[in-house]
């Protein structure tokens, strides 16, 4: 990747742990609240959606978009980082 934002370097830096839904990069401040409201209030509880969408990064973007009122470059900013992790620690 050419461009890695430090916010995903910090993310990919390590396992996901208890980190909070922000530490996703590309989850804003507005974003974040409403994925608590649905449950969402933890980075391996969103990992775990992305997941079970077999990690298609179109599906999970659709469903951020609708669901959670992402905006589209959140909904890819995001789906790119739990790619990304995936691709370091699964």
């Amino acid at each position: 990747m050419d461009h890695m934002s430090p916010r995903l370097r910090a993310f990919l830096s390590e396992p996901i742990g208890e980190k909070d839904v922000v530490w996703v990069d590309g989850i804003s401040h507005e974003l974040a609240i409403n994925l608590v409201t649905k449950g969402f209030n933890k980075a391996y509880i969103l990992l775990g959606q992305f997941l079970l969408m077999h990690k298609n990064e179109a599906e999970f973007q659709r469903w951020l978009i609708c669901c959670c009122g992402a905006t589209e470059y959140e909904a890819q900013e995001s789906s790119n980082c739990l790619k990304q992790w995936c691709s370091c620690f699964l």
